[in-house]
C-alpha cells in the first residue's frame, strides 16, 4: 500500500504505534516495525540512559525504521536529543510543546519530523514550523489530550481543510474500520495507541493490559485539566480526583494529590487503584491481548475488506 504516509516513513502500512509512556518500549517497537508500520519508543517515560539503551535493543531486534516519541516538556530534553542523533534514529514525533524549538534542527541533522496536536490552530502552527507530517489527535485519545474536546471525526476534516503536508489521524482508533474512515475523512494514516496497550510485546503491567480488555464503554475520563488534560480508566484514584473536585480544589491541591510516578504505578506496576491508568475511549472494544502482527493483520484484512464493501452499504 504506497501513498505519502507509507512513502515518508518507508513502511508497508499507514499505521503509526504510539509511543505511549510506560508502554511503549523497545520490544513494542521493534515488533510494530517488523509488522511492516512504524513503530515508536516512547521516551516520556525513560531516562536519557534509559532512552539509549531502548534505542540500540530496538536496531538489534529490527531492520525497519522505527522513530522516538519526544514530549518537549521535560527539563533533560536537550540530552534526550542528543542521544537520538548519536544513535542514528531517523524519525522523532514530538508533542506537548512548540514544534519550532527542535525541527529545524533535528531536520538538520537528516531526522524527519512529525508534530502531535489537537487543533487546526496548533495543526498550521506545526506546518508554520516545518514539521514533515502533523499527528492530529481527537478527544477520544488516551493519555493526554487537549483542552478543546474536539473529537476525531470533526478534527481530521477540519485539519485537512487547511493543511498541506501528509496528516495522520489518532484518537479512538483500533480496527480496521476505523482506519478507513479516518482516510475517507482526509487522513493519510492512522496513529494508533490502546489497541497496542493490549499486546504482547508492550511495556505495560499485564494486570493494567488485562484493565484495558475489561474497560467497557464509559469507563474512562478526561480529568485534570488544569493540569494537563488526561484520559484515565476509572479506578480509586481516578474516585479521588472527582471527589476532590467537589472542593473546588487549587492547582496546587491537585499537583500534590497526583504527586510523583503515578503513571509509572499504575500502567508499569500494575497498581489498579492507586495508580494513573492512561487509555482511549476506544479501550471498550478491545477485547484481548495478542502479539502486534496479528493486531496489524487483523487491521489490515478489516481495512480491504471494509474498503471492498462499501458499495454494498448504498
Amino acid at each position: 500500500m504506497k501513498n505519502r504516509i507509507t512513502s515518508l516513513f518507508n513502511i508497508n502500512y499507514p499505521i503509526i504505534q504510539a509511543g505511549m509512556i510506560w508502554n511503549s518500549g523497545w520490544r513494542l517497537a521493534s515488533a510494530a516495525s517488523n509488522a511492516g508500520i512504524l513503530g515508536l519508543i516512547g521516551a516520556g517515560s525513560m531516562y536519557p540512559d534509559v532512552l539509549r539503551d531502548h534505542i540500540k535493543k530496538c536496531k538489534a531486534a529490527t531492520d525497519k525504521p522505527f522513530g522516538v516519541n519526544v514530549p518537549m516538556l521535560y527539563p533533560n530534553i536537550d540530552e534526550i536529543m542528543d542521544i537520538i542523533v548519536e544513535e542514528g534514529v531517523k524519525i522523532v514525533f514530538t508533542s506537548a510543546g512548540n514544534p519550532k524549538t527542535w525541527t529545524g534542527w533535528l531536520q538538520e541533522k537528516g531526522i524527519t519530523v512529525v508534530h502531535v496536536v489537537s487543533s487546526v490552530k496548533f495543526a498550521l502552527k506545526a506546518q508554520d514550523a516545518g514539521v514533515d507530517a502533523v499527528v492530529a489527535e481527537g478527544f477520544e485519545a488516551g493519555g493526554h489530550n487537549g483542552r478543546d474536546e474536539t473529537t476525531t471525526l470533526t478534527l481530521i476534516p477540519m485539519v485537512k481543510e487547511q493543511l498541506e503536508i501528509p496528516l495522520i489521524a489518532a484518537g479512538g482508533i483500533a480496527t480496521g474500520r476505523a482506519m478507513l474512515a479516518c482516510m475517507v475523512l482526509g487522513a493519510d494514516g492512522v496513529q494508533v495507541g490502546s489497541r497496542f496497550v493490549a499486546s504482547e510485546e508492550a511495556s505495560s503491567h499485564l494486570a493494567f493490559k488485562q484493565a484495558v480488555v475489561n474497560a467497557k464503554e464509559g469507563d474512562t475520563h478526561l480529568t485534570l485539566k488544569e493540569l494537563a488534560p488526561v484520559r484515565l480508566l476509572k479506578n480509586k484514584f481516578y474516585q479521588d480526583i472527582q471527589d476532590l473536585y467537589k472542593t473546588a480544589p487549587s492547582t496546587e491541591q491537585l499537583k500534590e494529590l497526583l504527586g510523583r510516578a503515578r503513571a509509572k504505578r499504575g500502567m508499569f506496576e500494575g497498581d489498579l487503584n492507586e495508580g494513573e491508568l492512561e487509555i482511549g475511549q476506544i479501550s471498550g472494544l478491545i477485547n484481548d491481548i495478542k502479539p502486534v502482527a496479528d493486531i496489524v493483520s487483523d487491521m489490515m484484512n478489516e481495512y480491504e475488506n471494509a474498503k471492498a464493501n462499501i458499495d454494498n452499504l448504498f
